[in-house]
């Protein structure tokens, strides 16, 4: 299983819009992404409804991870995203 640990860069944390993006982002990942808060239970990164009950605040870290073959660079744009509190999924890590 891939996996990458990351802060979240938006001050806001995962709420509102920066969670419309993430979401937006791992569903179009094209691979099925979990996320969790630091050791809490992973949830589908592509549910809105799953990463708002997170809670995960700006600083905090989350866990992004697949069990699907060749899911790296996906998890890394993803992280990449998080980390920068980027609007938009990069084109390439």
């Amino acid at each position: 299983m891939a996996e990458r640990r990351v802060r979240i860069g938006w001050p806001q944390g995962l709420h509102a819009r920066p969670a419309s993006v993430f979401v937006r982002a791992a569903a179009a990942s094209g691979v099925p992404v979990r996320v969790a808060k630091g050791e809490g239970a992973p949830v589908n990164a592509a549910s809105m409804l799953a990463v708002l009950g997170l809670g995960a605040m700006g600083g905090e870290e989350i866990v992004l991870s697949s069990d699907v073959e060749g899911s790296e660079q996906a998890l890394d744009r993803l992280a990449q995203l998080v980390a920068e509190g980027l609007d938009e999924l990069p084109e390439t890590v």
